[in-house]
């Protein structure tokens, strides 16, 4: 067993980290997950300026993906509607209304240049070999932006979920650029659907926002939902708002979808409703309002990690200077590696070293002149001379050592001599030529993905409560059922469809339900029932007049219900006690009717309720009278006016 109990813990660590590593969790580096790098990445491979059938990029980017068609085609789909990196052709679903992508074999893609302007530099990125072997991908891709918070994310991996909001690409570029000046900067979400949102408690990526949908209220008959709240399509938005009038919450006459390129629902309504007594209610009852978690979890160092906006972008400017460094350095030894074959060019032809090679006849020995022809013009090389560089050097054709322009060579020099000295130069300030890449990568961003779509402003919580009216009618019948729905009873309370309901069985058993019931059997004979709110129920006085089953003698007990848990069911006295009376006025009179025993001349005596003392629902309750009782009546408060004063409750006696 214990063998078994090893395997099943090294499998699930295993389990759980690829699945938290590998599938849900995005990469701080690049913001992408394996799948989307994996599209990109054979995108990158494939591309010919041409537009590609997707059904051949998923079929392509399973060379490097193991999880089969169906993940690659919606995880391209996705990362194509963001239109950052991938131009598309054909129907790839309308993000407002929720409709789906035509099949891959319909709908065509490429790359953009902007992607390879920010992600594609191969002589900076580790690759690492497919699942198979055959191939190789890259570890990351070093991104110039830190697209986690352009693209944003959403992800469930084990015991541990990340919720990454998207925001405006032009400003997350401009608080890179600040955060390199070391200026002060802020960032907030902004959604292609457009919409409100309140960011009062967004706690740089770590709190949560509030969205709501922007409402045109030009015609106060009529409401027109022109942008959408971020996670909501038309679809999904007017199914909450088809539910919010069947249950009475709002009040609408008819409701109709002409989305095409921008939202457009038209909420018509019925006579003498206005469209400012509505917005209320959309806002509490249906997806016109919505808030939403923020959780910036990211694979950071090969680890989950949570962050804050302000962090990734701190973390990126660090890594731009870093990639950009990278480059340089690599374009320098390029340029270095070119100069050098300029030189030996330049001296194999014009000093006619060929010349010392045409009497050679072996290998060794064209080698060794080469090699030799070299040593006086060792002070104007670069770098010593290896078999690479004499390979070069023979491979030169007769035709470009005859035709072989000085000026042209001398001028190539040049050129690559002042291309180091402004690679130096860019070395000397990585920081302001940070600056400058970032703007040059904002120049060839499209103008309508730099526009905020989403409107930044603070609005307060709708009360649900505020705006429902309670107009429903509960009732309750000769059969003993209390509800909405309940047809032929009796009106007992106008509540709406929300508000918590008390009531008090024949028995003494009580409950609150969490909304008014549509019909519940509560049972014949029902004592009380009212709001089951906190604040309204704490404020009435339950008087209970019982009967003990034991010594057959009348019991008080005077209380409020503060505390309980809803749909649960409570007795306000011993299951066995014979309820006689309950009421909730503060003060009220009742004769007690004594059984006809042996000497006892008295057969009633009358009491007055407001005598008896206040105590809490768990208290024991106070005797009304020792003698044994039949029967319970109420009385006028003049009979109650009438009794002596110096009869008190803290004369009775208690039950123990």
């Amino acid at each position: 067993m214990a063998f078994v109990k090893d395997i099943f813990e090294k499998n699930f660590i295993d389990y759980a980290s690829y699945v938290i590593r590998d599938r849900a969790i995005p990469e701080l580096a690049d913001g992408l997950k394996p799948v989307q790098r994996r599209i990109l990445h054979t995108l990158f491979e494939t591309d010919d300026g041409k537009f590609n059938k997707v059904a051949n990029v998923v079929g392509q980017c399973m060379k490097y993906h193991p999880h089969g068609d169906a993940s690659i085609y919606g995880a391209l789909v996705v990362l194509a509607n963001k239109e950052l990196f991938i131009e598309k052709q054909g129907n790839f679903g309308n993000m407002f209304t929720g409709d789906s992508a035509s099949a891959p074999r319909y709908i065509e893609c490429r790359i953009k240049n902007l992607a390879r302007d920010i992600l594609f530099s191969p002589t900076v990125t580790d690759y690492v070999p497919s699942y198979d072997g055959r191939n190789k991908e890259p570890v990351t891709f070093p991104a110039k932006l830190p697209l986690v918070l352009i693209l944003g994310a959403e992800g469930i991996a084990v015991g541990m979920s990340t919720k990454i909001l998207s925001h405006n690409v032009k400003e997350v570029i401009e608080a890179e650029k600040k955060c390199l000046r070391g200026q002060k900067f802020t960032l907030y979400p902004d959604f292609a659907t457009g919409g409100l949102c309140d960011v009062s408690a967004y706690a740089d990526g770590l709190g949560k926002i509030v969205v709501r949908a922007k409402l045109d209220l030009s015609d106060e008959k009529k409401i027109v939902i022109t942008e959408l709240p971020f996670g909501s399509t038309t679809e999904t938005l007017m199914n909450s708002i088809e539910s919010a009038a069947k249950a009475g919450r709002v009040k609408i006459s008819s409701i109709n979808d002409y989305t095409s390129d921008r939202a457009n629902i038209e909420i018509k309504l019925p006579r003498g409703v206005y469209a400012k007594d509505v917005v209320p209610a959309l806002y509490a009852y249906t997806e016109c309002e919505q808030s939403i978690s923020c959780n910036l979890l990211v694979i950071r160092d090969n680890m989950p990690v949570r962050m804050t906006v302000t962090e990734v972008i701190q973390y990126h400017a660090e890594a731009l200077k870093g990639i950009l460094k990278k480059e340089l350095e690599a374009e320098r030894a390029s340029q270095m590696e070119k100069l050098h074959l300029r030189t030996l060019e330049r001296i194999f032809i014009e000093e006619r070293l060929y010349k010392k090679i045409e009497t050679q006849t072996t290998a060794e020995d064209v080698d060794k002149a080469v090699r030799d022809g070299f040593v006086k013009f060792k002070k104007e090389l670069i770098r010593e001379i290896n078999d690479e560089d004499i390979e070069h050097l023979l491979k030169i054709p007769i035709r470009r050592i005859s035709l072989f322009d000085i000026n042209k060579n001398r001028s190539e020099v040049e050129a690559i001599k002042a291309r180091i000295a402004e690679i130096d130069s860019l070395l000397s300030d990585l920081v302001s030529y940070a600056i400058s890449v970032l703007s040059a990568i904002d120049s060839k961003i499209d103008k309508e993905q730099k526009i905020r779509h989403t409107e930044i402003t603070t609005f307060e919580q709708v009360d649900k409560k505020a705006v429902i009216r309670r107009d429903t009618a509960l009732k309750y019948d000769d059969k003993g059922n209390l509800g909405t729905k309940v047809s032929g009873g009796k009106p007992v309370l106008q509540v709406s469809p929300y508000d918590r309901i008390f009531f008090m069985r024949a028995n003494g058993m009580y409950s609150i339900t969490s909304q008014a019931p549509e019909k519940l059997f509560v049972g014949n004979g029902m004592w009380h029932c009212c709001l089951g709110d906190k604040e309204n129920l704490s404020a009435v006085l339950f008087t209970i007049i019982y009967k003990d089953p034991k010594s057959k003698c009348a019991y008080i007990k005077r209380c409020r219900i503060s505390g309980y848990i809803m749909n649960r069911d409570y007795m306000i006295v011993d299951d066995d006690a014979e309820i006689l009376h309950v009421d909730t006025r503060e003060r009220f009179g009742f004769k007690v009717n004594f059984a006809k025993k042996g000497r006892v001349k008295a057969t009633s005596e009358v009491f007055d309720a407001s005598s008896f003392s206040e105590k809490g629902l768990k208290a024991q309750a106070v005797r009304v009278s020792p003698k044994e009782i039949t029967s319970v009546e109420l009385v006028d408060d003049s009979v109650i006016d009438a009794l002596p004063k110096e009869k008190d409750a803290e004369e009775q006696k208690s039950l123990f």
